[in-house]
């Protein structure tokens, strides 16, 4: 396979793969255009890679478009799997939208910003006020409540294959589980359930590269939000695991081998979130 990356850094155990920078990618279109896959583009390069060039990209569309922003994989959970995500208000950072998450999540509430990873985005509001001041800083308020958990699931996917599953245990008195955040990484009783979800959910959306951040709320999982580029401190021999699983599904592609949705496994259904949160943002 003729494989060009524009992301070097996460193809580094791949062989024979060439690296164009994103920004000089005008100055190769003959390289581009001959070329079997096309890896890690930057986002604004996917609509001309794939409706322009009409090349194949990987990761997915699916998985750059999903996961662009929160809203955007909230609004698809809402859709396809509306008992695994957990309560949320989407609104503008108007006094209405303001008024409106307060009623609907009440405090305290996690506020999160849309785009954003490692925990940095994410913010606790305990009253008005601290609402009020993300609200300032920010066009979308995208909010939750504070679930009773101290802990949530880091559950890793490339291709169609699980390469790690790791609880991430939040610090004494925090509120964000992220390794980057001080989180613990724990491997022990991964929940069969968890690991399920993402697969049937990644297998629906034709997601094929992101790290998936799952809660249990019971016997429930209940999906927060997957990252197109994640960290791989959870993931023994990074480098070699990523590369191998990524050949591998790339080959299968080119084969036409690689599978349709499956049928997973009936998942549980016995936490019921609460009547659907209205959203007055522009699609």
């Amino acid at each position: 396979m003729r494989l060009i990356t524009f992301d070097v850094s996460r193809t580094l155990g791949m062989p024979n793969v060439r690296y164009i920078k994103p920004e000089r990618m005008f100055d190769h279109l003959d390289e581009i255009t001959a070329a079997d896959w096309l890896l890690f583009p930057s986002y604004w390069q996917v609509n001309v890679l794939l409706h322009a060039l009409h090349k194949r990209i990987f990761p997915s569309p699916a998985t750059y478009y999903l996961g662009h922003d929160k809203v955007e994989q909230t609004r698809a959970m809402r859709a396809a799997f509306p008992q695994h995500i957990p309560p949320t208000a989407i609104q503008a950072n108007t006094a209405h939208g303001i008024d409106a998450v307060e009623a609907e999540i009440g405090y305290p509430m996690i506020l999160k910003e849309i785009r954003s990873a490692r925990g940095n985005g994410v913010h606790l509001a305990e009253r008005r006020s601290e609402l009020e001041r993300f609200a300032a800083e920010n066009p979308v308020l995208y909010a939750q409540p504070r679930l009773p958990i101290d802990r949530d699931l880091r559950i890793v996917l490339v291709g169609d294959r699980i390469l790690a599953s790791y609880w991430r245990v939040t610090p004494l008195g925090g509120y964000r589980a992220n390794v980057a955040q001080g989180g613990r990484i724990d491997h022990e009783e991964i929940p069969e359930a968890a690991v399920a979800l993402v697969k049937r959910v990644a297998a629906t959306f034709q997601i094929d590269h992101g790290g998936f951040d799952v809660a249990m709320l019971g016997e429930t999982p209940v999906l927060f939000e997957f990252n197109r580029l994640f960290g791989t401190q959870g993931i023994a021999d990074a480098g070699r695991v990523t590369a191998e699983a990524m050949l591998d599904w790339l080959g299968r592609r080119e084969l036409g081998l690689t599978d349709k949705v499956p049928d997973a496994a009936d998942l549980p259904t016995a936490w019921e979130p609460p009547t659907e949160t209205t959203c007055d943002t522009r699609p």
